[in-house]
């Protein structure tokens, strides 16, 4: 009995299933898809909104670079090459990146203020045959696939759930396209504006006034620079001691400093980063307990650690004698953890997020972007003209299907088996998190067009004429179950560049229409087929 109508049972099993992924407290998206900023307000699934069914806001933007492709570097690989374009151009090495392959490189450099004539001329003094016809506007998929990747953690780490980061292609051109449930415009462009490049600068006094040329220059926009303020000062230098969030194994949120009372991030080194932070500290003189006053700032000189990020110091202090006897002892070698922190709490969460999440690899051009804000209550009633949609298209398959057959034993399957389909789905956007949007909710109803569609294919077939035996209604299944097959794979084949490519709207469109496809084919249609067998044949 049980293994005659397994591909029922498989259908109830997906059915219980969804509906523990739509419904069960803690699973799905259900709490966490309407957690914004930490205020939680649940609804009665777990489902997930996207942008058009809860309110919120959307930036779609370039990024900022150009890219030549192409580069013939030779054997040698382009060795230093990309020190030569930085130092050409005037920009940090973590502003050009080198990739190279089969003897040629594809060079970007992430700057929205270099020309495309003055990048090839970079690139001809660096000694390679470059014409500025072979510069292109834009960076390549994979600076963009990181920067996806950056966003949605930084996101994440931000603590907006629900919002989703993608890379679009429109008329030719690259965008990242950002949306964020129940998030206003303002605070989203804050959020993804900047690149969040931190690093730890080590700012000190030198004895003397010949600067050494280990010495680098300002520091930032609000930086003193080498030397004194006003020429009768301290002589100060600044030396990078730690380049980039690389060089962060772990970052903890922010907290209050018992003693001071300022929000701090507390933070651990790698390994790779640990020894070489440590000797520019014992080089430096920050091993020294004695060297612990910061005049960063204030005209002052002193010892002290910069936090910068962007270009811009954040915030600044000198060394507690405790870390400065573990640089001095080598112990912090074996526990390279220390805390920073910024102005205020607000810039301290930004700090934190940016270590978490890692550094845009190219800022986002948003004068060359756009963005929106649907109003959550235009939202709301979004979503109820879809659920009306949604029974509209249900009652109209309903109607037809009983005119069609006038036989409630066959019509009544068939729509339960059609809503079923519908069922699993929404069970599937749950457990993935998937946030629903009007593509989705297009792709829904055209799931239950196509798979009533494929019922009603069997119905006719099995019902042609008498099927009292079950030989006879396993073979008409099994020819009209290759019929809708066949149409299944071509569904999925037309869909797939949809689905594969960056098209926006239309890849929930096709995900959807995909994964419905295959419910069906796998499990609805066979557990329908059984349906009728139990109801048609004496055997």
């Amino acid at each position: 009995m049980i293994r005659e109508n397994w591909r029922i049972g498989l259908l109830v099993i997906f059915v219980l299933a969804a509906a523990v992924a739509l419904f069960a407290p803690g699973l799905g998206g259900g709490v966490a898809a309407n957690a914004t900023n930490g205020n939680v307000t649940t609804g009665p699934t777990n489902l997930q909104y996207g942008l058009d069914l809860s309110g919120g806001s959307q930036i779609r933007a370039p990024l900022s670079g150009l890219t030549a492709e192409g580069v013939d570097v030779g054997p040698q690989g382009g060795n230093n090459l990309t020190g030569q374009v930085a130092s050409e151009l005037n920009v940090s090495t973590t502003d050009v990146r080198v990739r190279t392959g089969n003897g040629s490189a594809t060079v970007e450099v992430y700057s929205g203020n270099v020309s495309q004539r003055a990048f090839a001329s970079a690139l001809q003094s660096a000694g390679y045959d470059v014409q500025q016809g072979d510069v292109s506007d834009g960076l390549t998929k994979q600076t963009y696939d990181t920067a996806v990747e950056v966003l949605s953690n930084k996101i994440s780490e931000s603590g907006l759930s629900g919002g989703s980061v993608q890379t679009v292609s429109s008329g030719g051109e690259r965008y990242v396209s950002i949306e964020v449930p129940n998030q206003n415009r303002s605070e989203l462009r804050e959020l993804v504006a900047d690149q969040g490049q931190v690093k730890t600068v080590a700012y000190f006094t030198i004895e003397g006034n010949r600067t050494p040329s280990y010495c680098e220059g300002p520091v930032g926009t609000n930086a003193s620079g080498n030397g004194s303020a006003n020429g009768t000062g301290p002589t100060t230098c600044n030396v990078t001691a730690l380049p980039s969030q690389q060089s962060f194994q772990d970052v903890r949120p922010v907290r209050q400093d018992q003693q001071t009372g300022e929000p701090v991030v507390p933070v651990t080194l790698t390994e790779e980063a640990a020894k070489p932070f440590t000797e520019k500290m014992q080089r430096f003189g920050f091993d020294d307990p004695a060297n612990r006053t910061c005049g960063y700032g204030r005209g002052g000189g002193g010892h002290c650690l910069l936090t910068v990020r962007d270009g811009e110091v954040v915030y600044s202090a000198g060394v507690d004698p405790d870390l400065a006897r573990g640089f001095a002892s080598g112990e912090f070698v074996d526990d390279p953890v220390y805390q920073t922190s910024a102005q205020n709490a607000s810039q301290a969460q930004g700090l934190q997020v940016d270590l978490q999440a890692g550094a845009l690899p190219a800022p986002l051009n948003l004068q060359e972007g756009t963005s929106q804000y649907i109003l959550p209550s235009v939202a709301q009633r979004f979503k109820g003209l879809s659920l009306v949609t949604g029974l509209v298209a249900v009652l109209a398959v309903s109607v037809a299907i009983f005119v069609r057959y006038r036989e409630p034993r066959v019509a009544v399957p068939m729509l339960l088996t059609g809503l079923s389909e519908v069922f699993i789905l929404l069970g599937f956007a749950a457990t993935i998190g998937l946030p629903l949007d009007l593509s989705h909710i297009a792709g829904f109803i055209a799931v239950i067009g196509t798979g009533v569609d494929d019922l009603v294919i069997i119905a006719d077939e099995i019902l042609q004429s008498d099927v009292s035996t079950g030989r006879v209604f396993k073979s008409r299944f099994r020819r009209a179950f290759w019929v809708i097959g066949a149409a299944a794979a071509t569904t999925v084949i037309a869909m797939s560049p949809l689905a594969l490519l960056s098209l926006g709207d239309l890849r929930g469109f096709a995900i959807i229409t995909i994964v419905g496809v295959l419910i069906g084919v796998l499990i609805t249609r066979p557990a329908y087929g059984n349906v009728l067998r139990r109801l048609l044949t004496d055997n």
